[in-house]
């Protein structure tokens, strides 16, 4: 009650307003990914606190710095120790339910405590490992008098400084030094460490190939020399023939979860000495590979030492290896000249490859979070350099696409594409009437496959095409995306084929507003390239990542692994 209405007083604050408490966590996180700085978001007490849980949970397995803000009834109606379950009305424990996904969670017991949790909670959302944090109040601490002069404040720990650093860093310029193959990986702790304009130096002085992970995929121009795409189970096969055939792998900012290693890390890039840099010691040690520097630091500071480093050093060009790289790049394509030649459908590739030609420098992307509206934008979408393109992936719920785009578009202020399924955007599909008020510059492109179609590939590959809750024929129906775009009165536009998609194109951007366009795919379509895994003895097995469905002929596979 109290901070609703001192929100509506405060005229120095925004506030947006969302339709459901989970839109309003995956805004804030969105919000905090596109700015890179924290952003907060106001809940009620009980349902309105456990309804916000996935998007917290997202921020928290993203490293996204966010601050949730929940009512809660009077001190007097809490639970306490009493041994019940619930006293006051919508009463939960909301604390004990998201510490495990916070870096920090506290109800506000004393309201001369507000400022100091207040500020230890977001030093602590920012700092380090960035993450959600999570402050509880009260009704009645919301009503309390205080007087702001005399309220203690948080004072942070000095951070320790790694005197190692400059050691490793030593080591890992001999091992530059000597490597033919080298390749680094860029990862999100770079931009999370506001170290962007120390990479882009770095690798301007060494001059080596960069394979860049989903939440950097903006880093680069799709045709920076430098850019060899970006690897991992879902992926460019080029990224993955270097990555595999590299003599020198460092990882710089990358949490290397089991997308990014295809589940298979005894044949992560077997013939490499890894270097792996990280914030978090205990992201280097989950990896189940041979590692030659673990380096526990913030992408900052290495970057920093690095740069200055080498600035007067001479390193030997690695022509051979940067042509070889180039050769597959060129050769390898993930968008082929046949999916447009697809009548009765839109093959998605083609509307990513469109998207990727007509789209400025000045746009953004924000495709859904799993399935293939997230699998085919972030391994095919071809960036230009300025161009913000981010989802979160970690998570992988449903329902992420149409509340993140609509907040990315307001942090970022520019037009915005979001790519999301026909069953994902139905997960928050009252954030449609957000849309329709806030009347962003938003096109949402709706990939309707009649179903949930990551399940019903998943169901065909490991379980004979026993269909169970994903399609029109075992138990699941969607609605028609048409109707309720004329619900709640938004332009709407349903493209059938390739064709279709080609003649309306320009008129969906360039519409001066909200846009929903439904497009036609086809039930069973498959993210390719990727890994494969089959099933022998009863067990799931991944295939190397070097070795990409749909398989290259032996002969051509042997001749470039035996570069």
């Amino acid at each position: 009650m109290h901070l609703v209405d001192s929100l509506g007083k405060n005229k120095k604050l925004k506030y947006i307003t969302n339709l459901n408490e989970q839109a309003v966590s995956i805004s804030v996180e969105s919000y905090a990914e596109a700015t890179n700085n924290i952003a907060v978001g106001l809940v009620t007490t009980g349902p309105g606190g456990t309804n916000s849980i996935t998007g917290v949970a997202a921020g928290w397995v993203d490293f996204i710095p966010m601050l949730m803000i929940s009512g809660q009834v009077k001190r007097a109606d809490m639970i306490g120790n009493s041994g019940v379950r619930q006293k006051g009305f919508q009463e939960i424990d909301i604390i004990s339910l998201v510490k495990p996904i916070t870096k920090y969670a506290v109800t506000v017991m004393n309201p001369e405590d507000i400022r100091y949790h207040l500020e230890k909670a977001v030093y602590l959302a920012k700092s380090g490992r960035p993450g959600p944090v999570w402050i509880d109040i009260p009704l009645d601490v919301q009503a309390a008098i205080i007087d702001e002069k005399n309220l203690k404040g948080f004072i942070p720990s000095e951070e320790k400084k790694n005197n190692n650093l400059e050691i490793a860093i030593e080591k890992v310029i001999e091992l530059i030094k000597k490597s033919k193959r080298p390749v680094i990986l860029a990862g999100n702790g770079i931009r999370l460490g506001n170290a962007e304009e120390l990479f882009q130096s770095v690798i301007r002085k060494l001059n080596i190939p960069v394979l860049l992970t989903w939440k950097v995929i903006d880093f680069l121009d799709e045709n920076d020399p430098l850019n060899f795409g970006r690897p991992g189970a879902i992926a460019s096969r080029y990224a993955n023939f270097i990555q595999q055939k590299s003599d020198l792998f460092i990882s710089i900012g990358a949490r290397l979860d089991t997308g990014q290693t295809a589940y298979n890390h005894k044949n992560f890039a077997p013939n490499a000495k890894k270097v792996i840099v990280d914030i978090d010691i205990n992201e280097i040690n989950k990896l189940n590979m041979d590692i030659e520097l673990k380096i526990e630091a913030n992408a900052y500071d290495f970057l920093e030492i690095l740069n200055k480093k080498i600035q007067n050093i001479t390193f030997e060009k690695k022509e051979k290896w940067i042509n070889f790289c180039s050769e597959l790049k060129n050769k390898y394509p993930i968008i082929l000249e046949e999916y447009y030649k697809e009548k009765d459908f839109v093959n998605p590739y083609v509307l990513i490859d469109i998207l990727s030609q007509k789209l400025t420098e000045k746009d953004a992307v924000i495709p859904g979070s799993s399935g293939i509206c997230s699998e085919i934008t972030m391994q095919s979408f071809k960036v230009k350099k300025g161009q913000r393109v981010y989802n979160n992936e970690g998570f992988g719920s449903m329902g992420f696409g149409l509340p993140a785009s609509i907040a990315g578009t307001i942090a970022l202020n520019r037009r915005t594409v979001c790519i999301t399924g026909d069953g994902g955007i139905q997960m928050n599909i009252q954030e449609l009437e957000t849309l329709r008020r806030l009347n962003l510059n938003l096109k949402c492109f709706v990939l309707d496959n009649n179903g949930y179609g990551s399940i019903v590939n998943t169901q065909n590959n490991y379980f004979k095409g026993n269909y169970v809750g994903s399609n029109e024929e075992s138990g699941l129906t969607l609605p028609s995306m048409e109707k309720l775009s004329k619900a709640y009165n938004l332009k709407f536009y349903e493209i059938k084929n390739n064709d279709y998609l080609i003649k309306y194109i320009d008129e969906i951007l360039e519409y001066n507003g909200p846009v929903i366009c439904n497009v036609k795919i086809p039930e069973t379509f498959t993210t390719m390239p990727r890994t494969k895994s089959k099933v022998e003895n009863e067990k799931i097995i991944t295939l190397p990542m070097e070795d990409l469905w749909t398989y290259l002929d032996r002969e051509e596979f042997n001749k470039i692994m035996s570069f």
